[in-house]
């Protein structure tokens, strides 16, 4: 669960669990923190995540970035008082018009998993634009340790994410070939997090799917979503997934458009084949599921 007040360990095995590094460089960095790596190891036996074994991820998940069938390319494009970069991608033989679909990376900026999302997306038939929210910051690029990234992440403000989401919504109208009014979005984490905030305050978006979105809505966001929502969570992420029990009360009450999908065996983070809680049939069901959404309210 995504949180910018966890403590240092508590970072370190989430950025380890998002694939940031191996299992060896976890229990070194976390060493620094416990003085020897007896106690980094007697630490980490006490998260649920460091004793599993990372499922095989399947052969055609991964979308290469040469992949013949995809134009990709990295864009700079305005927000409200700042310029954001983002990575764009979309089918070569594709029809003259497609939807779009924004995706919202974890609380480290574009890394190269989000990039090989956006892939996906657009080899499932949409354009696909991801925002990196670390561009006030300088960019990702500036920051090659996953700890910097996270830390940068922090640095900029839920009002500066959402300022340069609503900016991505802006510029992907713009984008020739797609659809202005048939725009969705998809995020993890944090991303997800930031999914349901984007759909409170941006009617127009007509899909969204948050993957273990942290934090879930608050009652004065879930009364001005109006966006067909399809949320997604593991089982096994108690402290997060429990929280969603007054966000589908209030949803069902209000009559909102979604769907709530909990993984059985899945923990955190288990859409991410570059992390150690990857879960391979709950993500590629999860995948199958998203897409399904999206062509059901964006193609129609």
């Amino acid at each position: 669960m995504y949180d910018e007040k966890e403590s240092p360990i508590d970072s370190l095995v989430h950025l380890w669990v998002d694939g940031a590094f191996n299992r060896r460089e976890l229990v070194k960095r976390v060493a620094k923190y416990t003085g020897s790596v007896g106690a980094a190891m007697a630490t980490l036996r006490g998260y649920e995540a460091f004793g599993q074994t990372v499922s095989v991820c399947p052969a055609d998940v991964k979308v290469p970035a040469d992949a013949p069938d995809l134009i990709t390319q990295d864009v700079v494009y305005p927000s409200e008082d700042a310029s954001v970069m983002g990575y764009l991608a979309y089918p070569k033989s594709g029809p003259p018009k497609m939807p779009a679909v924004i995706v919202i990376h974890e609380n480290r900026g574009l890394v190269e998993h989000i990039r090989d999302v956006t892939r996906r997306v657009a080899r499932a038939g949409f354009v696909a634009i991801a925002p990196d929210l670390l561009s006030r910051q300088g960019g990702i690029a500036q920051f090659p340790d996953p700890a910097q990234q996270t830390q940068a992440y922090n640095r900029v403000t839920a009002a500066e994410r959402q300022a340069d989401l609503i900016g991505t919504l802006g510029y992907i109208k713009t984008v020739p070939n797609v659809t202005h009014d048939r725009i969705g979005t998809v995020g993890f984490c944090a991303g997800g997090g930031n999914v349901w905030n984007l759909v409170s305050v941006a009617p127009e978006i007509r899909a969204g799917v948050p993957f273990y979105g942290a934090p879930v809505p608050n009652a004065e966001q879930i009364a001005r979503i109006q966006t067909p929502v399809l949320a997604i969570y593991g089982e096994r992420d108690r402290n997060l997934t429990i929280n969603m029990a007054p966000v589908m009360t209030a949803m069902i009450q209000q009559q909102k458009t979604f769907g709530f999908v909990v993984y059985e065996g899945a923990a955190h983070a288990f859409h991410n084949d570059t992390g150690a809680n990857y879960n391979a049939s709950a993500a590629c069901d999860a995948w199958a599921r998203t897409i399904a959404w999206f062509d059901k309210h964006l193609r129609a």
